[in-house]
């Protein structure tokens, strides 16, 4: 007997939510195949294999998807009849970013036809995978196939629903008549009815969430792809003791909720081992103006900090906080840490960040 509780595989390993999926599945007795084409970029993968490649590729998809032993061999050819399914997939590989690479407009055609792409490789290949050992090998397989998890975006909700920052509607119910503020947003949704009719069609077990605003420690937090509280955390962390003035994007009134990566991956779990599909709202609803973000690093960094808000084409939609109803009764989980608590996390990790690099 395996002295492994089940086997996972990670896609999008080297990013952020991924690499934290990656070690909350390895303390709960997984083992864990992780998938990317870049390393965790701020600490050592914990998975038992980390393969790299690029899933826009439809032939390294039919082979990561194969689970070959414990012993990480993915590299080896053995008899196709010794090849089993993973227990888990959770994918969270795309082309994406923050605000400063989602809405340019610049990248919209590379982040559609990326994460599509990966998408449909993924679905379809599990599909013939499970085709194949049904016909081929049907006495070395029990009827097995892996539980898929995609990981959506709230982006994918109408912009004429978040067009008020003090009253959003991010009601999982409320995502039609669609109309998103962005590409990625219109993507997030499509790949959300991609993984829920290869359900209705084909049997495959899939989850879906829709992230709120997934912040916290080793995630990127400078280069122009980094989410308003790594931005905001960085440029607080950068003043010296005695404060300063920051750039804050727009007048700073519009809303968000954030919620913290470990919480994000708990969440994540749970919904995996229920019986419920989704989508369902991953998030926090602790929801402050980005002002407020700032006040809260300040706060946190001890410092006095002005804001300086200034013009910028695009900031998003004015409003959006999510809506735990759902989730709450479907799965009785709700987050447990303020935003203060996870700004702390979070800035101390980016401080320290700040320091290596001037020290080193």
């Amino acid at each position: 007997m395996s002295e492994y509780k089940k086997t996972a595989l990670v896609l999008g390993a080297g990013g952020f939510i991924g690499s934290h999926m990656v070690k909350y599945l390895v303390n709960k007795g997984y083992w864990v195949r992780g998938v990317d084409v870049k390393e965790p970029e701020f600490s050592e993968t914990k998975a038992h294999e980390f393969v790299f490649g690029d899933l826009r590729n439809v032939e390294f998809v039919t082979r990561v998807l194969e689970f070959k032993g414990y012993q990480g061999n993915f590299y080896n050819d053995i008899p196709y009849r010794m090849v089993d399914c993973f227990d888990e997939i959770y994918q969270f590989a795309a082309d994406m970013g923050g605000a400063g690479f989602v809405f340019t407009g610049e990248h919209d055609a590379d982040i559609m036809h990326n994460s599509v792409s990966i998408n449909l490789h993924v679905l379809d290949e599990v599909r013939r995978m499970n085709e194949r050992l049904d016909k081929y090998e049907p006495e070395y397989h029990p009827k097995k196939q892996p539980k898929i998890f995609y990981s959506s975006s709230a982006c994918m909700y109408p912009e004429y629903n978040q067009l008020e920052p003090d009253n959003p509607n991010c009601k999982e119910d409320s995502a039609y008549p669609a109309a998103p503020d962005s590409e990625y947003g219109w993507e997030k949704l499509f790949s959300e009815r991609l993984y829920l009719t290869y359900n209705r069609n084909y049997n495959i077990p899939v989850r879906v969430a829709r992230y709120h605003n997934i912040f916290g420690p080793e995630g990127t937090w400078k280069g122009g792809r980094e989410k308003a509280p790594a931005a905001i955390c960085r440029k607080v962390a950068e003043l010296p003791q005695e404060g300063g003035s920051i750039e804050v994007w727009g007048d700073g009134l519009q809303t968000r909720s954030f919620l913290l990566v470990d919480e994000c991956v708990e969440a994540t779990y749970r919904l995996m081992q229920s019986d419920f599909m989704g989508p369902v709202n991953i998030g926090s609803e602790e929801m402050v103006t980005i002002n407020e973000l700032v006040d809260i690093a300040a706060k946190v960094a001890n410092k006095k900090v002005e804001k300086n808000n200034i013009d910028v084409p695009h900031t998003g939609v004015r409003g959006r906080n999510s809506d735990n109803t759902l989730i709450r009764e479907k799965l009785g989980w709700d987050y447990s840490l303020t935003l203060e608590e996870g700004i702390g996390k979070t800035y101390e990790w980016i401080r320290w960040q700040i320091n290596k690099k001037i020290y080193s």
